[in-house]
């Protein structure tokens, strides 16, 4: 299976896919109109990325068949070109979610105890002792957390490994009580119904919220004024679930600080210019992009990807695929117990077609010996009498059974 690796990726992730029989082409600089012509001539049946933009042109280009992110979000990618297509999109949830949480900690208390400040005090040849030693600490204070996935589970216990508070909002728990209350038990937070509660008198209030066309902005003005004067302010998911200009107004206006780890114009390459006013407000940290990476993490991301690879390549099942329909138009499964024959599945779906009947999904299971197979197809619409009469005409079809899919 040739795959093209077209991001900086771990040299343990390429000896493993070398090892399980890949062909590999490495071109972790590859973008653009490179990245469409390396995937025309390599003919690829997977793609590798992590902040590699893949467009439909790079869709089109080749024999693309699945492509891995090699990181949590797909954002980078066109996921609803790719299922148009019939190309897997997979990713690597939560491998990279301590390194998240422990960049996330870090703005916390480089935040409280402005240890950026201290360093270019030093480094000017100031001594400020009496300045910096003006601190809150975080033990004892309340941590508000929007979304609670692997990262802010991550984040959740080591906050209270500080001695924090830990309020945590997700849409997932706000809809199931019982899960919710599971999940306060397991990690020792208080799950909260609304993102204003986890927000309101929070200390410190961090964001984990993967990039969707749900979240998008989902942090604007509205949920920021709950925020309390002096309140921390941490985002190390993407820039673009924050409004940027409310959270700016809130910095400038109510003296909230802020630790990004995002940005909205951030550079497309690992370096060059970066002009963006947030940084230069007072009160404001930022680091650069850099939440997933550490050795520990892009080790175990390497190795997932592996996994999604080797699998797909043995089975042809795609692990942690997100682009795959959660329903499907099916309103009624068609179960055909027959001879295990050549033309037995052939002759069904023909009959199928006859009635403009769209197969949406089969499954055929065989028995011991491989005599005889129960085939499970599940079609749009109700066949008509004729129709299963069409099927059962075949010499080797045992029994038709239809059922109805509707609950």
């Amino acid at each position: 299976m040739k795959v093209l690796v077209a991001d900086k990726f771990e040299a343990s992730g390429l000896d493993g896919l070398r090892a399980i029989g890949c062909d590999v082409s490495y071109q972790p600089d590859v973008k653009d109109a490179a990245l469409v012509e390396a995937v025309r001539t390599t003919g690829a049946a997977v793609l590798v990325v992590r902040s590699t933009q893949v467009t439909e042109a790079a869709l089109d280009a080749g024999a693309l068949s699945l492509i891995v992110r090699a990181g949590a979000g797909v954002n980078t990618i066109d996921v609803a070109g790719a299922s148009r297509r019939g190309i897997y999109v997979s990713n690597c949830p939560g491998k990279n979610a301590v390194a998240v949480a422990e960049l996330a900690l870090g703005l916390m208390l480089a935040l409280d105890r402005r240890i950026p400040d201290n360093v270019a005090d030093l480094r000017a040849g100031a001594w400020n002792k009496k300045e910096y030693s003006k601190a809150r600490g975080l033990a004892g204070r309340t941590l508000g957390l929007i979304g609670f996935g692997s990262i802010g589970q991550e984040v959740a216990v080591r906050a209270r490994a500080f001695g924090m508070t830990v309020k945590a909002w997700t849409r997932r728990l706000a809809a199931d009580a019982a899960e919710a209350a599971r999940v306060a038990e397991a990690y020792g937070v208080t799950v909260v119904a609304t993102p204003e509660e986890a927000v309101a008198d929070a200390d410190v209030v961090s964001v984990h919220l993967a990039l969707t066309k749900d979240t998008r902005g989902f942090v604007g003005a509205g949920l920021l004024a709950h925020l309390k004067p002096g309140a921390a302010f941490i985002n190390t998911a993407r820039a673009e679930v924050v409004d940027q200009a409310a959270l700016a107004a809130v910095v400038t206006a109510r003296g909230v600080r802020a630790g990004l780890d995002v940005f909205a114009a951030e550079p497309a390459g690992a370096t060059g210019a970066f002009a963006d006013d947030i940084v230069r407000l007072p009160g404001v940290y930022g680091t650069h992009h850099i939440g997933a990476s550490t050795d520990q993490a892009q080790d175990a991301i390497a190795a997932e990807t592996v996994r999604i690879i080797r699998t797909f390549k043995d089975t042809g099942r795609v692990p942690n695929v997100v682009n795959l329909a959660r329903t499907t138009p099916a309103t009624h499964m068609l179960v055909v117990r027959h001879r295990d024959r050549p033309g037995v599945l052939a002759h069904v779906f023909a009959e199928l077609r006859a009635a403009h009947l769209n197969v949406q999904e089969t499954e055929n299971v065989v028995f011991d010996g491989a005599e005889a197979a129960v085939a499970r197809i599940n079609i749009d619409g109700v066949p008509p009498s004729a129709t299963l009469d069409g099927v059962r005409t075949h010499a080797d079809v045992l029994d038709v059974q239809l059922v109805s899919l509707a609950g």
